[in-house]
C-alpha cells in the first residue's frame, strides 16, 4: 500500500498466485471503515505473509487502475473474502488469509495519520 500526497487515497497492490499484480485506488473513507471492522490478530503464532509487491510511481500513474467504490467483507475461520466494487472494471474478489489481513490492517493503521477522515 501507498498513500497519495493529499491524503485522499491508498493504492492497494495485490499479488496473486501464478498471476500478475493488480492495483486498486481505495478512498480514505473505505480505509477508515476497514480499520473499524477488520479483526485484530489474536493468534501469537500467526505466520508472517510473503512480502507485498513494491509500488512504483508508474503504479500511481497507470490510467487503467480502477477506484474502489465500496467493499464488502465476509469473515470465515481462516480468511476474509473481500469483494471490491470498482468504478470501471468488474468487481474484484480476493481471499486474504489471517496473516495478510493483519498485515493489511497494520499498514492501513500506519497510513491512518496521513489520510483525511471526512467522517470524523
Amino acid at each position: 500500500m501507498s498513500c497519495d500526497q493529499v491524503g485522499n487515497l491508498l493504492l492497494f497492490k495485490f499479488s496473486y498466485r501464478e498471476a500478475k499484480d493488480s492495483g486498486v485506488f481505495v478512498p480514505a473513507s473505505i480505509v477508515f471503515w476497514l480499520l473499524k471492522h477488520l479483526p485484530v490478530n489474536q493468534d501469537p503464532n500467526l505466520l508472517q505473509p510473503p512480502a507485498p509487491p513494491p509500488i512504483y510511481q508508474q503504479d500511481w500513474d497507470d490510467q487503467v487502475t480502477p477506484r474502489a467504490l465500496s467493499v464488502q467483507c465476509r469473515q470465515f475461520n481462516d480468511f476474509i473474502r473481500m469483494t471490491i466494487e470498482l468504478d470501471r472494471k468488474p468487481n474484484l474478489t480476493v481471499l486474504l488469509d489471517r496473516g495478510n489481513v493483519e498485515l493489511m490492517r497494520q499498514i492501513m493503521e500506519h497510513y491512518q495519520g496521513d489520510l483525511i477522515n471526512l467522517d470524523a
